[in-house]
């Protein structure tokens, strides 16, 4: 084995090709559902390099079956021999050998096309460009909500944000957005809740109040660096029910949370709308209203949705 680090600096073992992965319990995954499967089951310990190509490769399958592994080298921030080291992890002799799967899900139809760059042109080309650019990244974002969209977790977030006797929203940064936006909604339709905003730096104090009885609702999105998994921890701590909004399986929210829901949004220019991560939330936001209301009772099963997803 070759050592590697995480995060944390502890040394984290980085199987090499010919081990046995089947000591760990998986075998070389022969389709992209497989490979998101094993990345998701918690059996293998990524240290940080490799955990941003994985996160990567979750988040833009049809990029990575069309790119070189320059280009995605690049687009990742990690040296091309990361990528061919990650293809390895898992059984593939190289990287092309693990782009064939994600060229066999494309073919199958489940990719999308990708978000180009603004075309170049006369007078106001690049102004129309960069709107078309933003809006092509929106519509592919909210194209693929209902695709990726676990509607079991989803209720069990509802219910969850439903049956709490006040509901603390967590989100910084891009996540503050969603955060307030749902904030504002709930309390327009009469749920008591709190966007904890860590004005004053005294978010840790106003989560000191939350009770077993109520409930978090986090928001977070990579690269994960913001204060929020820390407040979410030291609510976890105290057994305060977390649920959580993300982009992957990897987010420091999922094993604190007792149900998530997974939104990806597409780039472009290096920026990320909102698009899909809004639409969800609002549902969201009706859905817990419903059933509060009593209009309609959550989905049979949804109780059995087990932590962390």
């Amino acid at each position: 084995m070759d050592d590697d680090r995480d995060t944390t600096g502890d040394v984290v073992p980085v199987l090499n090709k010919g081990a046995d992965r089947a000591a760990l319990g998986y075998s070389r995954p022969e389709s992209y559902e497989e490979l998101r499967a094993v990345l998701s089951s918690g059996t293998v310990r990524l240290p940080k390099k490799l955990r941003q190509v994985a996160i990567h490769l979750w988040q833009h399958p049809t990029a990575v079956a069309l790119g070189t592994v320059t280009s995605l080298a690049e687009q990742v921030g990690v040296q091309p021999s990361t990528l061919v080291r990650f293809a390895q992890t898992f059984g593939y002799s190289g990287f092309s050998d693990l782009q064939d799967i994600f060229k066999a899900y494309l073919r199958g139809g489940q990719g999308a096309g990708e978000v180009t760059a603004p075309a170049e042109g006369g007078a106001g080309s690049e102004a129309a460009g960069l709107v078309d650019g933003f809006v092509r990244s929106s519509t592919l974002s909210l194209s693929r909500v209902r695709d990726r969209l676990d509607l079991g977790q989803f209720e069990a977030i509802a219910a969850t944000l439903a049956w709490a006797e006040l509901i603390y929203i967590i989100g910084s940064k891009r996540a503050f957005t969603v955060s307030s936006y749902m904030s504002l909604a709930l309390s327009k339709l009469g749920i008591r809740n709190i966007a904890v905003d860590n004005v004053g730096s005294a978010a840790f104090e106003h989560l000191r109040c939350a009770t077993q009885a109520d409930a978090v609702l986090a928001i977070s999105f990579t690269p994960y660096n913001s204060i929020t998994p820390e407040l979410v921890a030291s609510a976890a701590q105290r057994n305060v029910p977390i649920v959580s909004i993300t982009d992957s399986a990897f987010s420091p929210l999922v094993p604190l949370s007792k149900a998530y829901v997974e939104v990806v949004e597409e780039d472009f220019a290096g920026f990320k709308s909102l698009a899909a991560t809004l639409s969800v939330a609002m549902a969201l936001v009706l859905r817990v209203e419903q059933i509060r209301g009593g209009d309609q009772s959550p989905s049979p099963g949804w109780e059995k949705v087990p932590a962390g997803g």
